[in-house]
């Protein structure tokens, strides 16, 4: 009914009606509240990662002391970990050389810069900072994996999938002082990024992961290609404003991706005098491009041998399964930054002709493939879903104390 009198019931003009109270909008939440909102939502998946690699860490920890192995030694101070160490200590090499496996300009410099920084607040015992970052980093790398997976699927299907990248057959090395937790958490934070929009920080992230690791290039890639991709779609219908700005995020966004990876591949061409610099240090390293050649006759020769040595074997099941994830991958249309990111992966893994046995520990940030898996678990029976994640976890302990204390190499 309307305010004051109407004309049937009143010849005096009717008052203006008086304007409803004004109800201001709710305050925006501040980026503490949204974090730790967003913490509380992906609580059930970090705790399920921490579970599934304490368990492993314990196997292991008890297999070393039955065998009279030092653990902080194995876990921060060998094979890889040594290498960041002293590049964090004496800096890189200014000289090419010729030995085989010895010049420290192939391991790229975001995690011993970060040792190094932190070696001022922790300056022991050796190796601490170093295994400091990995840990801390698993965690984040968990949470941007569960971030993917509930932004795509669901929060069930996203908790699912970080408890399977946890049980991966070389998870150990999640809590080693290598750089597969850093490299993972910037890659899962960043698709995350590219997936919600958000560009410069999807290129930003994809920057410093290429300052991590040599196949950083690959998520530099999936960045750029699907921004430039973004831009060409928007190029139909070219507006003004707000759309105007946010093609300038995107194409930024695409800019910033590479130059991590470019830059430091420029500066060790400058630091050996060379413009291929970079790459004549992975020749020394037997790191070169063949197109699988390689990889395929490793995998035939395993296949023919009578007793293949069980770690060599694991890896390869690995390398095969993950050919068969991605085919699954593509065939559920994962979008596109996600399959980039594992095809040039993948491409890259398995087309050199470099050592064979660190193949499974170069795949760990390829999560994605994971997801037909995380998805099919989701949506089976409760005790269907405990079983496999138990089964994987316990495998993981065990190929995780094999790796490092029967396996006669690095991981």
């Amino acid at each position: 009914m309307p305010y004051g009198p109407t004309p049937e019931t009143s010849a005096a003009p009717a008052p203006a009606p008086s304007a409803a109270p004004r109800i201001p909008p709710p305050p925006r939440a501040t980026l503490g509240a949204r974090n730790l909102s967003a913490l509380r939502h992906a609580s059930p998946a970090l705790l399920a990662y921490a579970a599934v690699r304490l368990l492993g860490a314990g196997v292991f920890a008890l297999w070393a002391r039955g065998e009279r192995r030092d653990v902080w030694h194995l876990l921060a101070e060998s094979w890889d970990c040594d290498w960041y160490l002293k590049i964090a200590d004496q800096g890189y090499a200014d000289t090419l050389g010729t030995r085989i496996d010895a010049n420290n300009l192939a391991f790229f410099p975001l995690h011993p810069l970060l040792i190094r920084a932190g070696s001022v607040l922790v300056p022991e015992p050796r190796g601490a900072v170093g295994l400091a970052i990995a840990v801390t980093c698993s965690f984040l790398a968990a949470w941007g994996i569960f971030a993917v997976g509930d932004h795509l699927y669901g929060r069930k299907a996203g908790v699912l999938l970080a408890a399977l990248w946890g049980s991966l057959p070389v998870a150990l090395v999640q809590w080693m002082g290598y750089t597969e937790s850093l490299f993972t958490a910037l890659t899962a934070w960043s698709l995350y990024a590219v997936l919600t929009g958000r560009w410069i920080w999807a290129g930003t992230l994809a920057a410093l992961a290429g300052l991590t690791r040599p196949t950083g290039v690959a998520l530099a890639a999936a960045v750029s290609l699907t921004a430039l991709l973004t831009l060409w779609r928007r190029g139909r219908n070219r507006g003004r404003g707000r759309g105007r700005r946010v093609a300038v995020r995107v194409l930024a966004g695409a800019v910033l991706a590479p130059l991590g990876w470019l830059s430091y591949v420029v500066w060790v061409g400058f630091r050996l005098g060379r413009w291929d610099g970079y790459f004549a240090v992975q020749k020394l390293w037997r790191n070169e491009w063949d197109g699988g050649v390689g990889t395929l006759r490793t995998i035939l020769d395993l296949l023919s041998v009578e007793r293949p040595q069980l770690f060599l074997m694991m890896v390869t099941a690995t390398l095969l399964g993950s050919v068969a994830l991605f085919v699954l991958s593509a065939a559920d249309r994962q979008p596109l930054p996600l399959l980039l990111f594992t095809g040039l992966l993948l491409l890259i893994v398995l087309g050199s002709k470099g050592v064979y046995f660190p193949r499974s520990r170069f795949l760990l940030p390829a999560f994605p493939l994971l997801l037909p898996l995380a998805t099919a678990l989701a949506r089976a029976r409760t005790h269907v879903t405990v079983t496999v994640l138990l089964a994987a976890a316990l495998t993981s302990a065990a190929f995780g104390g094999h790796m490092l204390l029967a396996w006669n190499g690095p991981p």
